[in-house]
């Protein structure tokens, strides 16, 4: 989750950014997308809630949770599920694979070209591959932590 911020994005560009991917850009909806994208970070539902309402208190869970739904069918952010309790959303949409600091809790990108596949399995009959997330789960080591 520590990363670099990057500059805080005009609501003109959020609203032409949803609209773009087919959503019709509510104040709720650009105030979200404004917390996923004015960051170079990987969040949880909570966390995004926690940011929007820190600036204007009232968007609603509810709220928060159906607009991460509709960004994800849009195709907006990615869904990074570590666990089965642990979901972040990530605004970086390109391939890519993560690493998962199971002590910490940060996940972290790895490049795509960082990292290569061999011997994928064929799907099953009709069925296509659409894509392979890898997560590698790490933890601080006896070095780490002495």
């Amino acid at each position: 989750m520590t990363s670099t911020p990057t500059p805080v994005l005009s609501r003109e560009h959020l609203t032409d950014l949803l609209r773009a991917h087919d959503i019709t850009p509510t104040h709720q909806r650009i105030e979200i997308a404004q917390v996923l994208f004015s960051r170079c970070e990987h969040l949880s539902a909570e966390q995004i809630m926690t940011l929007v309402n820190r600036r204007h208190s009232e968007t609603s869970k509810a709220t928060v949770y159906n607009t991460l739904r509709l960004f994800l069918r849009k195709k907006l952010i990615r869904e990074v599920i570590v666990d089965p309790d642990k979901a972040f959303f990530d605004p970086n949409t390109t391939p890519h694979h993560h690493f998962y600091d199971t002590h910490s809790g940060e996940l972290i990108d790895i490049p795509a070209a960082d990292l290569s596949i061999h011997g994928l399995p064929e799907p099953p009959r009709g069925m296509l591959t659409e894509s392979v997330d890898i997560i590698v789960r790490i933890r601080p080591g006896a070095a780490a932590t002495a």
